[in-house]
């Protein structure tokens, strides 16, 4: 356990829900911890355990003894991270394709976690190792990685109210006309339990996308996430019929295109991972609050592949 801390509401949260007051007092908590601790008794106001949504009077007395975070059971292993940016509070890293992010079933070492230990250690006593948000395990690009608990407590929040910026590159199949927006709710598939679906009692996802570059077959977009869903933009995209390219979980299998030369066609048919990239994060630095601005370029396979469809298109004329 740590050392008890202690403080006093201040006067002027008089009125405000008690998790909100907290969440205040100890910025660097997230207000579900705050409020987990609430439950547990290990956080106390004036000698007792209150409800959070309590209103607070101010002046109120509060008693913190926080639980040590539990050590990942996650080994630290040499696996080689491409670093774009690193200080004493983030980390910003280009995933590669293969590359799983948590320790799981089928999945117990091999993955980022593992592979962020071993860079940094002190990231074992922070839950995830830091990893504020996802990408899966195929998909490339920007992922930010919290060094301290204040630092992953306002990552988190940012990415709550929406203000983390996160454009992707996404080749999808079919001619998509023009840019749009989607806003369709996204849970669980009510049949297969490891995928997820556009349903009605799923969370509110909204996705914006535009039109970067069209081929005879496909479209290049640029997609730009409101919300974070578990495999959002895959979703989103067979949604509207325009399935990722290579995303056989919700795709199925590569639609055969008429008058499509061979060798784009064995490229497409070659590439076995879903062609989406997260090339642009953007986000408040969580100490100094400057913003912060990072790009990361397409991987190779993934430009192998514009390419092949490029020059397939000037072949048929429809470039």
């Amino acid at each position: 356990m740590s050392e008890p801390r202690e403080a006093h509401l201040p006067e002027e949260a008089a009125g405000q829900r008690l998790d909100a007051a907290l969440a205040q007092l100890f910025p660097e908590y997230s207000r579900s911890q705050l409020t987990q601790w609430l439950k547990e008794g290990a956080l106390r106001v004036d000698g007792a355990s209150p409800r959070p949504r309590t209103p607070v009077r101010g002046g109120e007395r509060v008693e913190l003894i926080a639980p040590d975070a539990p050590v990942l059971a996650a080994q630290p292993e040499a696996i080689a991270l491409d670093v774009l940016y690193e200080d004493a509070a983030v980390l910003v890293i280009n995933k590669p394709a293969g590359l799983v992010a948590h320790p799981a079933a089928g999945h117990r070492d091999g993955t980022l976690v593992n592979a962020l230990l071993h860079h940094a250690p002190e990231l074992a006593q922070l839950p995830r190792a830091g990893v504020v948000h996802r990408l899966d395990k195929d998909t490339t690009g920007l992922m930010v990685v919290a060094r301290t608990p204040e630092a992953q407590t306002a990552l988190v929040r940012q990415l709550q109210a929406r203000s983390v910026h996160r454009e992707y590159r996404a080749l999808v199949q079919g001619r998509v006309i023009s840019g749009a927006t989607i806003e369709e709710p996204i849970g669980r598939h009510p049949v297969d339990r490891k995928r997820q679906a556009v349903t009605g009692g799923g969370k509110p996802a909204v996705t914006h996308y535009r039109v970067a570059e069209r081929f005879p077959a496909h479209t290049l977009l640029n997609v730009r996430l409101e919300t974070g869903r578990t495999h959002q933009i895959r979703v989103h995209m067979a949604h509207i019929r325009h399935p990722i390219v290579g995303d056989l979980t919700y795709g199925g299998r590569p639609r055969p295109v008429k008058g499509m030369g061979e060798a784009a066609k064995a490229t497409v048919a070659a590439f076995k991972r879903q062609a989406l990239h997260a090339a642009r994060l953007e986000f408040e630095h969580p100490t100094s609050g400057e913003p912060c601005a990072f790009e990361a370029p397409l991987p190779e396979d993934f430009e192998g592949l514009l390419a092949a469809l490029r020059a397939d298109a000037r072949e048929t004329g429809d470039a």
